[in-house]
């Protein structure tokens, strides 16, 4: 990790700098003010992963495609392509008339809503070794879900992670007054970590002033340990992490805030479900982490398919803990089950409607 100070008569200007150089990615290791000569300096030392590429003229466009192809290590363009090879050859090998015509047309409608084919190939190499199975317990095991209702989530730090407008931080307003509700008595802190770059910041300490929740800024990694110090006064501490941009993970992210190692923290995904299937692979691998333990997916009710939810968590593991539909901050997120995360998949019926009964196991 590169580490470079800068120092400004006031932060506005040094924070300025810092983004003039680095844009998003820098993380904030400390922040402080010195006098000197009768005038206050701020000094905000920051933290880049990576070294930064010396600056290059260009002259022709070829020269920016040369260096890009020679950017993207071989191994993976490799890869790629034999993932690709292997696909072509195998699909037409998946002979759906082998299934039991309800498994068939169950794989059918995955696939026009976007499950990818490597998903339908391990569920039919599952279902036809048995005509009679249900595909529903099946899909359970490739998309799991652990509702973050009920006890099943015992950390104290609750940290939510994912890129920029995914809707983190009124996620974290959400679960606070629903955590309020269903427990008055329970001693609840917001925190943001967005170091200055939104207006999440102002949106969860104005919430948090509303609702008589604690809210804490961090900043630097002297603000999470004073936080993880004064833990024993909280029952639930909900953190809205930054979006990364760059190079930078979460993992590293994590280590820089002094977040990992023994830390009593759960790290969840947020994820929306109308991106494109090279960025939701982008975004596992930016926030792979041993903290990361749930996917939470927001603004369900603005897409028009569901495939992307059962990809995810086929290629990352990971169980659904919430889902969230709706612009109010209350009755618009529900502890993630399997009746309304298939219901979802299969009805398009946002958890909300619950007064349907859900349709015989497919």
């Amino acid at each position: 990790m590169r580490v470079k100070t800068f120092r400004g008569s006031s932060t506005a200007t040094v924070f300025a700098e810092i983004k003039a150089e680095f844009g998003d990615s820098a993380v904030i290791l400390s922040n402080k003010s010195v006098e000197e000569s009768g005038r206050k300096i701020h000094e905000i030392m920051v933290g880049v992963e990576g070294q930064e590429a010396p600056a290059q003229t260009r002259s022709t466009r070829d020269d920016v495609l040369g260096d890009a192809m020679n950017n993207i290590p071989e191994w993976n363009q490799e890869w790629n392509q034999i993932k690709g090879h292997m696909m072509a050859l195998l699909k037409p090998q998946m002979n759906l008339n082998l299934l039991a015509p309800r498994q068939r047309l169950a794989l059918e409608y995955l696939e026009r809503e976007g499950v990818e084919s490597k998903v339908i190939m391990s569920l039919f190499h599952e279902l036809r070794q048995d005509p009679s199975k249900a595909i529903l317990p099946v899909l359970e095991n490739i998309a799991p879900v652990c509702s973050f209702d009920g006890g099943r989530w015992p950390q104290k730090f609750h940290a939510l992670a994912g890129p920029h407008g995914v809707g983190k931080t009124s996620t974290i307003i959400r679960l606070a007054l629903k955590e309020k509700k269903n427990n008055p008595g329970a001693r609840i802190c917001v925190a943001s970590a967005d170091q200055g770059q939104g207006k999440g910041r102002l949106v969860l300490r104005h919430y948090a002033d509303l609702s008589g929740l604690e809210f804490k800024d961090l900043a630097t990694r002297e603000d999470f340990a004073t936080l993880i110090g004064e833990s024993h006064k909280f029952d639930r501490i909900f953190i809205d992490l930054p979006g990364l941009s760059g190079n930078s993970e979460l993992e590293t992210w994590l280590a820089v805030c002094g977040l990992t190692g023994t830390c009593d923290i759960a790290v969840h995904l947020v994820m929306n479900p109308y991106f494109a299937s090279a960025q939701y692979t982008a975004f596992l691998k930016k926030y792979r982490s041993s903290k990361l333990k749930s996917l939470i997916w927001t603004k369900l009710d603005e897409s028009c398919s569901y495939g992307a939810l059962v990809n995810t968590s086929f290629e990352s593991g990971l169980p659904v803990s919430l889902l969230s539909y709706g612009s109010g901050l209350r009755n618009s997120l529900k502890g993630a089950v399997e009746k309304d995360f298939w219901r979802l998949i299969f009805k398009h019926q946002l958890p909300e409607k619950d007064e349907a009964v859900f349709a015989k196991a497919i």
